[in-house]
């Protein structure tokens, strides 16, 4: 691949977000969560696809089985906590914890902290999600007091 073609292909934006310059919205893939862009989607041409992420109101049946359709994705916790199952593995993710989501891997987000936040970052930016049959039993949330 020569040169300019390569620059083609992998050509990006320099992108700087400080933290005013975004709010968070409750337009996204959950009603239940609210979601602050971070320009990256716009910067890299769809290529990826960074947003915090935090809960807006209690879980009440969690986001359901589902896997997504993207080839990488990372879930980052800034603050609280969050309980997944992934496949048949029940998987506390605490702040400072990272989670690679394999490409298809099968989960669920059932329960969290009133203060959870999450870095998301995705790719592609527009990464589809596919609702599935789980594996096993999903374990009771926590009430939020």
């Amino acid at each position: 691949m020569e040169a300019a073609d390569l620059e083609k292909t992998t050509a990006t934006d320099f992108s700087h977000v400080k933290e005013g310059d975004t709010s968070f919205v409750n337009e996204g893939l959950r009603d239940f969560f609210a979601y602050r862009d971070l320009g990256i989607a716009k910067a890299t041409g769809g290529k990826v696809i960074a947003q915090v992420v935090r809960a807006s109101r209690p879980p009440e049946t969690g986001t359901g089985w589902h896997r997504h359709i993207a080839d990488f994705h990372i879930v980052i916790m800034l603050k609280g906590w969050a309980k997944f199952m992934y496949e048949d593995k029940l998987t506390l993710v605490e702040a400072g914890d990272c989670v690679h989501q394999r490409p298809g891997i099968t989960h669920y987000l059932f329960d969290y902290s009133k203060d959870m936040e999450y870095l998301e970052i995705a790719g592609p930016a527009d990464f589809g999600t596919v609702e599935v049959e789980g594996p096993c039993a999903v374990p009771p949330v926590t009430p939020w007091s």
